[in-house]
């Protein structure tokens, strides 16, 4: 679908909470836990199982004493039988950060449905599965506009925990304006320094920035965080030609103004797709050297689905 500005509608962007995830999903989703691929110990104890060897109320095995353990946890029954003094071991409780951060800049704001819009579903679904498991959910979104019209920076709600803070989550996301520029390595750079304790972090972005997202992934990957990278893109830049581009055209690039005059054709189309395999091919290679990650997601896929089925066999979820 072409818009005549280059951006949808504003009566197809979500207006409630309930726009944004409704009771259907969140039943669903109830039973949906983040998963680490990595081992965090945590800054306090939370309500998350880790394979780290503790002191908590879960016993989880059996070790010989050794000179200097605490007595308190020798079993005495195993004592009484076999005359030896073993250690009880507990799986530690721990805490677990979530990092949802959102790409609202002017790229993200375009296509049917908005990549903007299905970005900010897609972090309210993720952030109510964090907050249902008492993590602690920290939303950020970068590259969009204030109340004037003018950048805002980087944006952040955090530390957010249980499931009563839902509908803050929701309304803080429906708050978001895009149409910025391009933030990115800013943002990144602002979350790795601002980093406290270790979690996961998924970054929600197209990734066409213009001055290239290397720099910006650099900051976050291997600083404590688990990092998941999800590249949305709209039906449309995936298959322009199925979805009516075509002809004489001027493209003007939102966040800079930038235009070009192209006459849409076989072979145009063919340079294009091309280009945009070799840039998702890129990002996808980067990612893969520095243990992150990557997905790509076609924004007309059902959130259902996404949520319930790919990531779950992704590894994002379970």
């Amino acid at each position: 679908m072409n818009f005549p500005d280059g951006q949808p509608p504003d009566s197809a962007a979500p207006k409630r909470v309930d726009d944004l995830i409704d009771s259907h999903l969140m039943a669903r989703l109830d039973h949906l836990d983040v998963v680490s691929r990595k081992i965090f110990n945590g800054r306090v104890q939370g309500e998350r199982r880790s394979k780290r060897r503790g002191q908590s109320v879960e016993f989880a095995d059996f070790r010989p004493y050794v000179a200097g353990d605490d007595l308190r946890f020798v079993d005495w029954n195993i004592y009484g039988r076999l005359d030896r003094l073993f250690m009880k071991i507990f799986l530690e409780e721990e805490d677990l950060s979530l990092i949802v951060a959102i790409d609202a800049s002017a790229s993200m704001h375009w296509g049917d449905p908005p990549k903007f819009d299905y970005a900010r579903r897609l972090a309210m679904a993720l952030g109510y599965i964090g907050l249902v498991n008492q993590n602690r959910v920290t939303l950020a979104a970068f590259g969009g506009l204030d109340e004037d019209g003018e950048p805002a920076g980087l944006q952040r709600l955090a530390n957010l925990r249980g499931r009563r803070r839902t509908h803050e989550a929701g309304k803080w996301l429906l708050n978001l304006r895009p149409g910025g520029g391009d933030e990115f390595e800013e943002a990144m750079k602002s979350m790795a320094l601002a980093r406290q304790g270790r979690g996961v972090m998924i970054v929600l972005s197209d990734f066409l920035q213009k001055n290239g997202y290397e720099k910006g992934l650099r900051y976050v990957a291997g600083r404590g965080y688990d990092v998941f990278v999800m590249q949305l893109l709209s039906p449309q830049e995936i298959d322009p030609r199925a979805h009516g581009l075509s002809g004489d055209l001027k493209l003007v690039d939102l966040e800079d103004e930038d235009a070009a005059e192209v006459t849409v054709n076989g072979a145009v189309i063919r340079g294009y797709r091309q280009r945009l395999d070799t840039w998702c091919g890129g990002l996808r290679d980067f990612c893969i050297r520095r243990s992150i990650m990557h997905t790509m997601v076609d924004t007309s896929t059902d959130l259902d689905s996404l949520l319930l089925d790919y990531l779950r066999r992704r590894g994002l979820l379970r």
